[in-house]
């Protein structure tokens, strides 16, 4: 089944063509990565379909639902996360406070509220790894763990899909193994779209890969066609 499918979706800013005529097909319970250069309209796109950015032309279509015109919070409510490239923690909370505000959005009974928000942000901080850590001041906590905390609120929505944009940026060797580990975990309950630089991490995760090359996609295929691709080689991957 089809989660999430772009058609000519496009956006400029001034005279730069961020996004152009981009047609995107995501099935469910799939991880998919987009790659491409500096530039090639990867953060734009992501931003376009979790509704942060809006089109110029072209439609975004989520469970056979055109989401389109829907501002940012509702596509929230439709299960569609969206982890920033610039940690967005709130960095004079803690880590629980912080992964609650994020699971009481996603709990529409008011009667079961606190027993359910307690739930999912234990659930989520577990699964991060950062149980120990939950008391801690946002901000006072290592870059790399703010990331696992933007991912732990992410999963305290109990996404359909979750958008990552560079997650392992500042993790070490240790903790880049361990997400790829939760990654795998996530995909058998949720969709998952991540960008990412880090072409190891790619490789391991993504069923399909998206290379996106200024503005529009120049390839689409397993690790091993995308490695393999004369144009993204000559692209991306450095010949």
């Amino acid at each position: 089944m089809t989660l999430l499918s772009t058609r000519n979706l496009s956006r400029s800013f001034g005279g730069l063509r961020a996004v152009e005529g981009v047609d995107f097909d995501l099935p469910a319970r799939e991880i998919r990565a987009i790659i491409g250069p500096n530039g090639a309209g990867k953060t734009t796109f992501v931003s376009l379909v979790c509704g942060r950015v809006a089109p110029d032309r072209g439609e975004i279509v989520f469970e056979g639902r055109n989401i389109t015109s829907l501002p940012a919070f509702r596509r929230v409510q439709l299960g569609i996360a969206y982890t920033f490239q610039i940690t967005s923690v709130f960095k004079n909370l803690t880590a629980l406070e912080n992964v609650a505000l994020a699971a009481q959005n996603n709990v529409a009974d008011v009667v079961a509220r606190a027993e359910s928000v307690a739930a999912r942000t234990a659930s989520a901080l577990d699964r991060v790894g950062l149980s120990s850590r939950s008391a801690a001041k946002a901000g006072e906590l290592p870059y790399g763990h703010q990331r696992l905390l933007e991912v732990a609120m992410a999963l305290a929505l109990a996404p359909k899909l979750l958008i990552l944009d560079e997650p392992t940026q500042g993790l070490s060797d240790t903790e880049i193994a361990d997400f790829c580990n939760l990654i795998r975990s996530i995909a058998a309950e949720a969709t998952v779209l991540l960008i990412e630089h880090n072409m190891q991490v790619v490789m391991q995760l993504a069923h399909r890969i998206t290379v996106l090359n200024q503005g529009s996609i120049l390839a689409e295929g397993t690790p091993s066609e995308i490695r393999s691709n004369a144009a993204v080689q000559q692209a991306y991957l450095g010949g």
